[in-house]
């Protein structure tokens, strides 16, 4: 009997050395810090597991005790539904037990220690190419992210048809975290929107003659695709397409029909009568007033400008004979036909003495 109480009490003594043994080894292995000697940024998908994390942290060369963090990380019980995707700043010689715990998902939906990325997109002719640029920013994929504008239930949310809802997007740099999906986006997107249409901004609307914020936005979309150089001129240039408008007159914007032709006349100088002669609602020679939607995603300089449209009576304009980009402005058709002339024999010229 003594002896089997010896054997008992011995039994205990090394469970609890190994319990013991465990728990300072797990002691030890969360202390051990990261290897970077400055901060770094790390970017993470949370369905990578904590074995994912690890395998992703020892090849960006930030940790060597790769079962170490993972002993820590199964002690923490840190499966997929604790972690969380996103972008991190590791601090130099960051111990494995904070880094795990920066990685853990909180009561907001982010990581404890996960920051935010910059989104940027500026310069995209249309929602395919925001969402390219979006995708390079955020842990969203690019046609998820156009199927969802696109649907009709979002269109329906926010009030824009199919063609009009590129005018919700506002060109900019955004602070957002690294896993905003579709809609949250979208959502930022329409917030922002809300914030920059003020009910002064909103009256300036009807001053100029337009009906909406999208109306707006298309003619800054031909604004610019007209004159993406010289800012001066974006008050000059929609103050001419308004007077058009107002007076009945077609637009006759070569960006339009431009747009038409999707990427087939891009690097042609010289655009032919057989080019306007598409049938297209976008071709502002065929059709009435301002195309359905943007053709440009234009940022809100150019907007502005629409809006506080320069007080001329110009209906015609032709670019220079130089290479300034900038344009001559005529208020009758015999004065532009002069303009026209100068031109295009100047660029026949040109032309020539490349050899084209």
């Amino acid at each position: 009997m003594f002896r089997k109480v010896i054997i008992g009490v011995g039994v205990i003594g090394v469970i609890g050395i190994a319990l013991t043994y465990d728990k300072i080894g797990l002691f030890l292995d969360g202390r051990k810090s990261t290897l970077n000697e400055k901060s770094q940024e790390f970017f993470f998908d949370a369905n990578l597991g904590a074995k994912g994390l690890a395998d992703k942290l020892e090849s960006e060369h930030l940790i060597d005790h790769k079962e170490a963090l993972l002993a820590v990380a199964e002690y923490k019980g840190l499966d997929v539904s604790k972690l969380a995707s996103g972008k991190y700043l590791i601090e130099e010689g960051t111990s494995y037990r904070n880094l795990l715990n920066g990685f853990t998902l909180n009561s907001n939906g982010n990581g404890n220690a996960e920051v935010e990325v910059d989104v940027t997109f500026n310069n995209c002719k249309d929602i395919y190419q925001l969402a390219g640029k979006v995708s390079h920013c955020l842990l969203v994929d690019s046609s998820k992210l156009v199927s969802y504008i696109e649907n009709g239930a979002t269109l329906e949310k926010y009030g824009f048809t199919i063609e009009q809802i590129p005018a919700l997007f506002l060109p900019n740099t955004y602070k957002m975290y690294y896993d905003t999906d579709e809609e949250q986006f979208v959502t930022r997107m329409a917030s922002e929107f809300k914030n920059f249409w003020t009910p002064e901004r909103t009256a300036k609307i009807k001053k100029i003659g337009l009906k909406s914020p999208s109306q707006v936005v298309t003619l800054a979309s031909i604004v610019y695709s007209e004159q993406s150089q010289n800012p001066e001129e974006w008050p000059i240039i929609a103050g001419l397409y308004l007077n058009r408008i107002n007076q009945g007159i077609k637009m006759q914007s070569d960006p339009t029909f431009k747009y038409c032709w999707g990427d087939e006349l891009n690097g042609v100088q010289r655009l032919l009568a057989v080019h306007r002669e598409i049938d297209c609602p976008y071709n502002t020679y065929k059709i009435n007033g301002l195309p359905p939607g943007p053709i440009y995603i234009p940022s809100t300089s150019v907007v502005e400008a629409c809006l506080n449209r320069a007080d001329v009576d110009y209906i015609y304009m032709c670019a220079k004979p130089d290479y300034t980009g900038k344009h001559n402005f005529a208020v009758s058709g015999s004065e532009h036909t002069q303009n026209a002339t100068i031109f295009q024999n100047w660029l026949a010229n040109e032309l020539k003495n490349k050899g084209q």
